[in-house]
C-alpha cells in the first residue's frame, strides 16, 4: 500500500506506526528549512482540535483521521463547526473526505474536490 493511500484512505484504522519517516540523507535533494509544514492529526474529542487549529492558524495544512468519532454524537458536528470557522478566519480551506478524513489548510492553499488521475 502506497503512502498516499494510508494518507488518503482506503479505509481501516491507522496509527502513528502506519507513517515511515524516509531518510532523505538517502536522497540527492535538500530539504532547507521548510516554511509550512503537513501535519498528521488524530481527532477522538473535543481536546484534539486545538493543536490543529494552532497548526492552521500558523500556516500549516493538516490531515485529520475522525474515524475515533461517533458518526452519531454531537461531538463530530462541533469538531467540524470548529475547523470551519479556522479555515474562514484563515482565509483557508477545509474537505471531509469520506466519513474518515477532514483536511484544513490555511490561505495561500486549496484541496482539490478532484481526484488525480493519469487519464487526461
Amino acid at each position: 500500500m502506497g503512502i498516499m493511500s494510508k494518507i488518503l484512505g482506503s479505509g481501516g484504522q491507522r496509527s502513528v506506526d502506519d507513517y515511515v519517516d524516509l531518510d532523505l540523507d538517502d536522497f540527492e535533494t535538500a530539504r532547507g528549512n521548510a516554511g509550512t509544514q503537513i501535519h498528521i492529526a488524530e481527532i477522538s474529542d473535543q481536546q484534539d482540535v486545538i493543536p490543529i487549529k494552532d497548526a492552521v492558524y500558523d500556516g500549516d495544512l493538516v490531515v485529520a483521521d475522525i474515524t475515533r468519532l461517533n458518526p452519531s454524537d454531537s461531538t463530530v458536528e462541533h469538531v467540524l463547526d470548529d475547523l470551519r470557522q479556522v479555515a474562514r478566519e484563515v482565509d483557508g480551506d477545509i474537505v471531509q473526505k469520506g466519513d474518515d478524513q477532514i483536511v484544513v489548510v490555511p490561505t495561500g492553499f486549496a484541496v482539490a474536490r478532484e481526484k488525480l488521475s493519469s487519464r487526461h
